[in-house]
């Protein structure tokens, strides 16, 4: 294994033990804050958080980000989206920008993440927050099969198994009328933040990354201030007293965060690096039972195990890995 390979993989490892441990965070945040004002705290200091690299990257002057200027600018072919049944779907204009296309993912990111933080204010478990979130990652190649007719494999429909059966013992401990509103509405963000992954790799293949992390941020934020004060729920001194779980929130798991995973994804092999990143889960449990005292049952353990070997096994390609066995 090269050594720039090894680097990748610990800059990844480190993106899923800081996403993970973001769970504590936001549980200690709804203790004096709303779940949309502590979204738009942490995504308005995540936005900011972007702003050196996007200088930095800018100063660089970048082929591929020249490359996509002269694109956009041109708008010479309309961006083509090619289905699994191999069909071809012309996209918008709009599509071949990075602006336009982070725009849309802040959308989509700002009903996600405001689901989940809603989900964590009913919940109030890191871990279980932690595992019902990471269900997004088995509902991906369902979403892309029933949206983007791309086909399933094998393996994902074992993940889908053990996910589902680790979703039961997890939430129904006394029949269906166990599960509660905190689960459901975490299924939910699930749900949405398969969606945005669906969005970005199906806008944002060919665009810039960055670009499109800093303007979904930034409308995430922006959505979030509105409902805020819709609703009324700035309160100051609230966020004075959750200021280092807004931090850690908004400049550890956006703006550190995202250029570990930016620098990882550089040296890593996509399907290794999602499985690093998918330890984000295990990591919300660990921060959960040490940092707020968190503990589950045997059944409950049972179930975020399964959980996450489903989500580990929808990342792996059994195809792949019979013309790789010796």
């Amino acid at each position: 294994m090269k050594r720039k390979e090894i680097v990748g993989m610990g800059c990844l490892a480190l993106t899923a033990l800081v996403w993970g441990l973001a769970f504590v965070s936001q549980v200690q945040g709804m203790d004096s804050m709303s779940p949309l004002f502590f979204n738009a705290t942490r995504f308005t200091l995540g936005a900011l958080s972007l702003i050196p690299l996007l200088v930095v990257v800018r100063l660089r002057g970048s082929r591929s980000r020249a490359g996509e200027k002269r694109h956009d600018a041109s708008g010479r072919e309309a961006p083509m989206l090619l289905l699994g049944n191999g069909r071809k779907v012309a996209l918008p204009a709009w599509a071949s920008s990075s602006v336009a296309v982070g725009i849309l993912c802040g959308l989509v990111l700002f009903s996600a993440s405001t689901a989940q933080q809603y989900g964590v204010l009913y919940s109030r478990s890191a871990g279980r927050s932690g595992f019902i979130t990471a269900l997004y990652i088995v509902m991906v190649p369902l979403l892309a099969f029933a949206v983007l007719r791309r086909r399933i494999h094998s393996n994902v429909v074992l993940s889908v198994v053990l996910a589902v059966i680790g979703f039961y013992l997890l939430c129904v401990t006394d029949g269906f009328g166990s599960i509660t509103v905190a689960d459901l509405v975490l299924l939910a963000s699930a749900v949405l933040f398969a969606a945005h992954i669906l969005v970005i790799d199906t806008f944002g293949k060919e665009l810039d990354a960055l670009t499109i992390s800093f303007f979904q941020t930034l409308t995430t934020a922006v959505l979030s201030w509105i409902g805020a004060l819709a609703e009324g729920s700035v309160d100051w001194a609230g966020a004075g007293h959750a200021w280092v779980a807004v931090v850690y929130a908004g400049v550890g798991s956006v703006g550190v965060a995202y250029t570990l995973q930016v620098v990882g994804q550089r040296y890593v092999p996509p399907t290794r690096g999602a499985m690093l990143m998918s330890l984000e889960s295990f990591f919300s449990a660990l921060g959960g039972a040490i940092i707020l005292g968190e503990v589950m049952t045997a059944r409950g353990y049972l179930g975020c195990a399964l959980i996450f070997a489903g989500t580990m096994l929808a990342q792996l390609s059994i195809e792949s890995l019979k013309r790789h066995r010796p």
